[in-house]
This record gives C-alpha cells, sequence and structure tokens, in this order.
C-alpha cells in the first residue's frame, strides 16, 4: 500500500515499521475497536465533505485494516499510530489548509491564528470519547464554511443531471449585431435545455412547463402562461418567468441582471455543476488559511466581487456585517490589487495624493509633455526635498521626478484621485482605500480599473465604522473634514485589521453566488492542490 500524503504512513507500512507504543488511542488491550475508533474511521471516510480527499489519509486502508481485531503487539500499537497519524494530519488540513498561501503569493501573516495542536485537540475530544468534536475545533468558525459545504453536496448531487449532458445550442444573431445573444422576446431552440438549468439551480421554480413546440398544440399549461409560441417557427418565447430566472441566474455569477443571454452568460450556463463544486472546495481550502475574525471589528475586501465588508463581533460571539461598500480594485491585466493582511492605522481627510514614480513616468508625464494646461487643470505641484514644492509645471521639474529627485503630487479638491478621504494600514505595496471623484465606475458589474488601490462607494460610512469608540467624530464632522480641502491625518484610536480577500464562491442568505476568477488564483490554487500528490 503507498505511503500517504503529507507524512502519514499507509498502515500496512506503520505496521512494519513503527515502534511499540503502549498509549493506544483507538483499540484496547486485547486489539479491539474502542467505541470513538469506528466514529473516527467514519469521520476520516467523509473527508471529501469538507472539500477534501480520503485518499489523503487512507481512509479505505485503515478501514480495511481495523475491519477485525488485531493480536496485542507491535502489530496493534502499529495501527493504533498509524490512525492516529491520519487523524492528526486531518485535523491539521481542516485547520491550516494544505497549501501554505505565502507559496501563492498571498501575505497572510499567520502570527495573528489561535495556536493549534492537532494531538491536543484530539486527545481532549477523545477523553469524551468524541472525534467528531475535534473536527468541529479544527474547522473554521465560520457560519459559511458550513454553509459552503452544504453548496459543496447540492452541487455535487447535480454532476450527473441530464440538463448538462449537451451543450446549449448556439444563441441568434441579431441584425446589425456583432455578437449573438437572446433578447426576450425571440424563440430558440434551446429554451427547454435553459429551463431545466434554471430549475436544477434553483432559479426557476420546479412546475415551470413551456408550451408545446407546434403551433395548434394541445393547451398550454398554466405555469407557462407566461410564454407564447412563436408564430412563424412555433417555437416558445424566451419570456416572462423564464427571463426573470435568467436575471437570478444573472446576479448569483457577477452579471449585469438585465436578462440578456449574450455570450458571457451562456459560458456561465455552460459550466457544468462539476466545475462549481470544484469551485466550492477551493472556497473552502481558502477559509482554511485566510485569517478572518481577528479582532473584535475587522474590514474585509473580496476581489472577485468587488465588495468590501466591515464586521462586527458581538459580545455572545455573533457576527453580524455592520458595511457592505461597493469597491473598485487593481486591473487583473496589469496592476493586480494584492492579497495580504494589516492593520488600519490612520486616516487621512482631505489628502495629498503622492502619484508612484511608475504612474508618473508611465502616464503622468507623457500627459504634461503633451498638454502642459493638465498640470493646473488638475491641481498637481511638485514636492521636493526638505518640503520644498513648487507649483509651477518645468522639464527641469519633471526632468527631477525623473531621477527621483522629486515627486508629483496632487492638491486637496475636487480633482484629487483619492477623493476626500484615505484609509491607510501600512503596508509594503502602498496599498490603501479610499474614496474617487469617478463614482460612475460603482455603477459597473465588472469593477477592476485601478492601478492596485482600492476605492470605496461608501467612504463616510466606513469612516463611521473605523472611528467607533472615538469622541467627537460623529457623522457630521467627519464629512466636515472630508470636505474642509485642508490634509489632516489622524491616528486610531483601536487599529482595525484589514484584510484583502479572495473568493469566487460566496454564500448570502440561502442563495450561493460565483464569481469570475479575477486574477487567476484559482487556477493557481487548483494547480498547487494537484502537484502536492503522490504521482
Amino acid at each position: 500500500m503507498a505511503a500517504l500524503a503529507c507524512g502519514v504512513a499507509g498502515p500496512l507500512q506503520a505496521l512494519e515499521t513503527a515502534a511499540v507504543n503502549t498509549s493506544r488511542l483507538w483499540l484496547d488491550e486485547s486489539g479491539r475497536l474502542l467505541p470513538q475508533t469506528s466514529a473516527a474511521l467514519r469521520l476520516l471516510a467523509d473527508a471529501a465533505s469538507h472539500g477534501l480527499d480520503p485518499q489523503d489519509y487512507d481512509a479505505a486502508g485503515l478501514a480495511r485494516l481495523l475491519d477485525r481485531p488485531l493480536a496485542p503487539g507491535p502489530q496493534a500499537d502499529a495501527a493504533d499510530q498509524a490512525l492516529t497519524r491520519a487523524f492528526e494530519r486531518y485535523l491539521a488540513d481542516l485547520h491550516r489548509g494544505r497549501i501554505d498561501p505565502v507559496k501563492l503569493g498571498q501575505r497572510y501573516r499567520p502570527g495573528r491564528s489561535v495556536p493549534f495542536d492537532p494531538g491536543q485537540v484530539l486527545r481532549a475530544a477523545l477523553q469524551r470519547q468524541d472525534p467528531a468534536a475535534a473536527v468541529a475545533a479544527a474547522v473554521p468558525q465560520l457560519p459559511q464554511y458550513g454553509r459552503l459545504r452544504q453548496a459543496l453536496a447540492r452541487y455535487r448531487g447535480l454532476a450527473a443531471h441530464p440538463a448538462w449532458d449537451e451543450p446549449l445550442p448556439q444563441l441568434p444573431r441579431p441584425a446589425k449585431s456583432r455578437t449573438p445573444r437572446l433578447d426576450p422576446g425571440q424563440p430558440w431552440s434551446g429554451l427547454a435545455r435553459l429551463a431545466q438549468r434554471l430549475q436544477a439551480l434553483g432559479d426557476l421554480a420546479p412546475g415551470f412547463v413551456l408550451p408545446a413546440r407546434a403551433a395548434g398544440s394541445a393547451s398550454v399549461p398554466a405555469s407557462a402562461s407566461a410564454v407564447v409560441l412563436d408564430p412563424l417557427s412555433g417555437a416558445p418565447r424566451y419570456e416572462g418567468e423564464l427571463v426573470e430566472a435568467v436575471r437570478r441566474f444573472q446576479s448569483r455569477h457577477g452579471l449585469e441582471p438585465d436578462g440578456v443571454i449574450g455570450v458571457t452568460t451562456r459560458a456561465q450556463l455552460e459550466v457544468a455543476p462539476a466545475a462549481r463544486a470544484q469551485q466550492i472546495e477551493l472556497a473552502l481550502e481558502r477559509l482554511r488559511w485566510t485569517p478572518l475574525l481577528q479582532a473584535r471589528r475587522m474590514v474585509v475586501v473580496n476581489l472577485p466581487e468587488f465588495v468590501l465588508r466591515a464586521y462586527e463581533v458581538a459580545a455572545d460571539g455573533s457576527v453580524r456585517v455592520a458595511l457592505e461598500s461597493k469597491v473598485v480594485v487593481g486591473r487583473a491585466l496589469d496592476t493586480r490589487t494584492p492579497l495580504f493582511d494589516e492593520d488600519m492605522r490612520f486616516i487621512e481627510f482631505s489628502p495629498y495624493w503622492n502619484i508612484p514614480p511608475s504612474i508618473a513616468r508611465a502616464e503622468t508625464i507623457p500627459k504634461l509633455r503633451r498638454d502642459p494646461g493638465y498640470f493646473n487643470r488638475m491641481g498637481f505641484e511638485f514636492a521636493g526635498a526638505g518640503g520644498s514644492v513648487q507649483r509651477g509645471l518645468s522639464g527641469a521639474a519633471l526632468d527631477a521626478v525623473l531621477a527621483g529627485a522629486m515627486r508629483i503630487r496632487q492638491r486637496p479638491g475636487p480633482q484629487n484621485a483619492l477623493g476626500d478621504i484615505k484609509f491607510v494600514f501600512p503596508n509594503a505595496d502602498n496599498i490603501y482605500l479610499h474614496h474617487t471623484p469617478a463614482v460612475s465606475l460603482f455603477g459597473r458589474e465588472r469593477r477592476d480599473y485601478s492601478h492596485g488601490c482600492i476605492r470605496v462607494e461608501k467612504p463616510v460610512e466606513l469612516a463611521e465604522f473605523v472611528l467607533q469608540g472615538m469622541a467627537g467624530w460623529d457623522r457630521a464632522r467627519i464629512e466636515s473634514a472630508m470636505g474642509s480641502g485642508k490634509s489632516n491625518t489622524l491616528r486610531l484610536a483601536e487599529p482595525v485589521p484589514v484584510l484583502i480577500h479572495y473568493g469566487t464562491t460566496l454564500v448570502k442568505g440561502d442563495q450561493i453566488f460565483f464569481f469570475n476568477d479575477l486574477y487567476g488564483h484559482d487556477r493557481l490554487l487548483a494547480a498547487a492542490l494537484r502537484q502536492r500528490r503522490p504521482g
């Protein structure tokens, strides 16, 4: 039997190599199974429900090995130790995940997490003869984790559904349109299969029935009263309940809910449940090593969702979302927002924008050379050593910026790229949260337009959240400081952790949402998980 992954030896190998150990957890002195042993074997076999692979813990091999009493002595000791090592590995994977996020370029700080000793947790649970208690202690203590497990089971159950046996037919191409699309009111031969998929996914009521295809057919079911037959083709039209169901599907998949089935919506409809199940598995893996709920208050930005949430932990341990705001994040093509966690320590009201040298070289200086009037229109100035400031544009100053001797900054005001407030959590990439004068971008479904920093739609509400407990800082004073036009930095009385997170799957209420793999991190994680397994 092959050795187990991640240092857990297979049970037969353990029988040959393990030293005698009289401190057994699973077998009594006569070699018979203790009451908790069968439960532990079932838990290992159930690893797939957590998105893990039971083969990593040789669940089947251990079950065969312990299917009968073992003779007292070294063999029983070795079998006992093999199950202990497998279960401890299982607990470690449940708690910390199987992949080190640092290897994927994600700089989360493990020092923030509560120390976790799989051996101690296991032995404490076995004192109560309840190995399930060890599993419950190991998994992320988040309602989201349990909801994702339920969604995983549901999508695995759809893997053999006939609605995905064949692809959807090609979409029609309207006149004067460069891309195919299905608009409400059009007939389409794929409506029956579309309805079947939407019903399986829960976006369309189970009782929905399309009218018969042939003209002059028998009575139309009442549930299909919102869908009529096209008089020319005899096919049903895309109308009524189907359109509303597609809108619900689009909302759950990060698409504009316009009811139009274009190339992007069709591509999402074609994703098979098995692929969605793998996406949920990756989300579970991320939750295991993402430092969530590490303080009484916390700000989390989920990049693929383009959403910021501020969380509060109540005295009874319950968690509530105090704020939800749309955000604009770094462009997927070239200026991706990095993943890390740091403490927010300052707020800058009416901030200056110190243009990063890379942006100055690539964008600002070339534009100023073409259009010198841009300098004054945007409120720019040059800042040099010792706090010197130059308000006039000159070629010598631009050369000094290119040489690193000066920098271009933008004064506070309505044109300032940071808007009227900046939230600072010092980090190596100089990433921060801020408002923006370009508020129209918040109306788009896909919002990766920044140079890496994160623009917030609701800055006043975020300031209220992080300034809780600081006397005098009510909404009126916050808005006054934002609109003063005078730069002012305020240190927070209590730092607030900020987590830049990456989750392409999320359960909200009783619905599961899927988002585009914006930066390809899911693809990298899936590849890393495949590579770690023995060949």
